[in-house]
Parts: C-alpha cells; sequence; structure tokens
C-alpha cells in the first residue's frame, strides 16, 4: 500500500514513520506537512532520522488522495477538522492521532479543546478507534487519546458488566514526558521534571470527555469520574490507577476472570495473576496495555492498574493496530508485542 503520513516531527509521528518503515503490507510512504513552510526531507526535519531521505512534501488534499490509499494525521488538536474536509467528503480512508473527530457534540469539543469544532456531517462519519472494542470502523478513524486508551482499557469489563457502583470512578493517571510534545514550556524544563511529580489540568484535561463518552455508551448510569493527571520523570509510560467500590462484594480472583473473559482474544492486552500489578517497564516499546486488578474487602474497593507506552498503545502503535483492522491485515502485523528492556 501507498500510505500518506502527515505531520511526522512530534513524538508520535517519528514512533508512526518507524512503525509503517517495517510494516509488512506498506510499500512507500509519503510524508506532508500541514504549514506553509518550504518542502524539505525527513532527515533535516528529524535529526535522529540521518539516514531517511525522503521528501516532506506540503499538503494538497487532491494530490494526496491521487497518490496513496490511506492517509494517517498525527497533527495537533485544530489542524483536521479543516485540512480533512475533503477526504472525508471523499470517503477516503484517514486515521487521525489528534483530538478533532474523537467527540461526536461540538459543543463539548468546544468547552474542552477551547476552539471552534468541525462540520456536524463531518463528525457524524467518524468513528471512534478503540480497537480492543470497535469493529466498526467508517473509512475516518479517531484514534483514541493516550490516557483514554489506558482508562477506557482498565475499566471496560466493570463498566460492561456492571461490577462497580457507578458514580465512584476515581482515576489517578500518571505520564511520562513524552505525552506533553516537543513544545517547551517552564514545566518540561529538566530542572522541573528530574526529581519531581507534577499534578496539571486537574479535572480539565482533554481526554476526559471522550473517557465519558465511551463509559456512557457502554453504560449509561455512569455520570462522572474524578480524573487526575500527573507528570513524572520518565520518558515513555502511562500508569492509569482506578479505584471504584463494587456493587457487591467480590474477590480478586472473581475480577481476573472477568477481565481474562472479556480480553482473551485481543492480543494486545495482557491481564495479570491475582495480586500481581504492573509496571511501565512491561509495556514500553510495545503494543500492549497491562492490567492488573485486586479487591479490598474491608472498604469494598476495586483496585485496577492499567499501564501502556503513550506513543505505541496510546498513539502510534494503537494506529497501526487501527490501520490493519481497517484493511483487514493481521491485528498484529507490523507491531512490536514485546517491551523494549532494560
Amino acid at each position: 500500500m501507498q500510505v500518506a503520513l502527515v505531520g511526522v516531527n512530534g513524538y508520535s509521528g517519528m514512533t508512526l514513520y518507524r512503525l509503517l518503515k517495517q510494516h509488512p503490507a506498506v510499500d512507500q510512504i509519503k510524508l506532508y506537512g500541514h504549514t506553509d513552510s518550504k518542502p524539505t526531507t525527513l532527515a533535516a526535519l528529524v535529526p535522529v532520522f540521518q539516514k531517511e531521505t525522503v521528501r516532506v512534501r506540503s499538503f494538497d488534499a487532491a494530490t494526496v488522495m491521487a497518490e496513496n490509499d490511506v492517509v494517517f494525521f498525527a497533527t495537533s488538536a485544530g489542524v483536521t477538522k479543516t485540512l480533512a474536509l475533503p477526504l472525508i467528503a471523499a470517503n477516503f480512508p484517514v486515521i487521525d492521532l489528534s483530538g478533532d473527530f474523537r467527540l461526536r457534540q461540538p459543543d463539548v469539543y468546544e468547552t474542552w479543546y477551547h476552539q471552534t469544532a468541525a462540520p456536524v456531517a463531518a463528525l457524524a462519519k467518524a468513528s471512534y478507534g478503540l480497537a480492543e472494542f470497535n469493529h466498526h470502523l467508517t473509512p475516518y478513524v479517531a484514534n483514541p487519546g493516550c490516557y483514554a486508551t489506558a482508562t477506557l482499557l482498565g475499566l471496560a469489563p466493570v463498566v460492561q458488566q456492571h461490577l462497580i457502583e457507578p458514580t465512584s470512578i476515581v482515576v489517578d493517571a500518571k505520564s511520562g514526558l513524552s505525552g506533553a510534545g516537543k513544545k517547551l514550556n517552564a514545566t518540561s524544563q529538566f530542572t522541573m521534571v528530574n526529581d519531581n511529580l507534577q499534578l496539571y489540568k486537574l479535572n480539565q484535561h482533554q481526554h476526559i470527555p471522550e473517557i465519558m463518552q465511551q463509559l456512557q455508551q457502554w453504560w449509561p448510569k455512569v455520570p462522572a469520574l474524578e480524573f487526575t493527571t500527573t507528570l513524572i520523570p520518565v520518558t515513555r509510560g502511562i500508569m492509569s490507577t482506578i479505584y471504584a467500590k463494587a456493587a457487591q462484594p467480590t474477590t480478586t480472583a472473581e475480577l481476573v476472570a472477568a477481565y481474562q473473559q472479556v480480553y482473551q482474544d485481543q492480543p494486545f492486552v495482557q491481564v495479570l495473576p491475582a495480586d500481581d500489578l504492573p509496571t511501565l517497564k512491561q509495556v514500553v516499546g510495545s503494543n500492549d496495555c497491562a492490567i492488573g486488578v485486586n479487591y479490598n474487602p474491608i472498604t469494598n474497593t476495586i483496585l485496577i492498574v492499567s499501564v501502556i507506552d503513550n506513543l505505541m498503545k496510546g498513539a502510534a502503535g494503537q494506529a497501526v493496530q487501527n490501520f490493519n483492522q481497517l484493511f483487514q491485515y493481521p491485528a498484529t502485523a507490523g507491531l512490536p508485542d514485546l517491551p523494549v528492556f532494560p
């Protein structure tokens, strides 16, 4: 296949390029920029890719559709809601890693992203690509956010099976620095990140509405959740630690069995044995999500720990997983399932 990638210079775009380069069904990757800057080469744009001399050209929708079979957008929010409209009108296959088409309601997008939403008719053509649960993708796939992926995979079994009190969900999510992207600010400087923990966007993170949108699709009785994000001094990885009150007394073994039943046919979700909780090192560099659960009978509280690599399962890896699903390739094609260790 001929594949277009728009936005290769961000961390997710770089990771996606590397994955597509090794995908058995991808013959050629053509790169496009989304600004008015002059055409350049990948090596000039991303110095760590010095061996890659492929050109990065300006984006033109008609040219992109004529030269390629699918387009990946690894761009910031606010780009695809305009740039992708001709592709949506033509029903051209698109996998969008930004947040522009994840939310169905324009007013919700505008509240959380603080900018104008895409047209309603365009939003209606997008499907939310949580790969383990969306098996009816439209040509336009809205790739989930990294926090949303870790949190939703952790919550899916207990929410879908009504195993918790729907008003009791508390999420304490922690992310490595690459999740903040390449743009520098005061909180991402080495002197602030090293040997430090920082809470940010308290109850204001833009992934909250997509988490709620999916949870309410699974179980409308979930009214809200408490969601806290913390920046931790690591490069990659997300740990979503979730607490919820059990709907009725249970055991850790019963919960593990419920998770195993949901994910038994999913190659990228690992349900750990009872009382075994995952670490970031178990998933970094892979497309895996590792999940551990525990039940405290004294407090009647279920603990769920879900970990992913934010650039893989939380972005580029899941995008390739959705690409495989959209074009009916094997689910694992082009995706590493072993972490990078040490």
